[in-house]
């Protein structure tokens, strides 16, 4: 099972993003975990995640966030803003298995 957490500006705004991406999961029989959380709480779940993902609200702390992950081998990398925008669902759950896959 995959691990994918989205981190936004306080948790709620991926709600709708991450139930997309778990349908798309579904049609792919693919087992995923996927949960949204606020980037201030990255911290506490670097040991429990295979790939974090900030929303493009929080770009900004895509730096921080590396200094936190990247100890760790923590793929992290900012939503891109059209997939996030369109909810896309899939093509997320798609970047998310690629970080996952090259990481390291």
């Amino acid at each position: 099972m995959i691990k994918i957490k989205l981190f936004c500006a306080a948790g709620f705004s991926t709600s709708m993003l991450v139930e997309k991406m778990i349908e798309a999961a579904k049609l792919q029989n693919l087992e995923v975990d996927i949960q949204a959380h606020s980037h201030a709480n990255l911290r506490d779940h670097i040991n429990d995640t295979d790939v974090a993902l900030l929303g493009p609200q929080v770009g900004y702390a895509l730096a921080k966030a590396k200094e936190v992950c990247d100890p760790v081998g923590l793929p992290v990398e900012v939503i891109p803003m059209i997939d996030y925008g369109t909810m896309n669902g899939q093509k997320i759950l798609e970047f998310a298995l690629n970080l996952h896959k090259n990481k390291g």
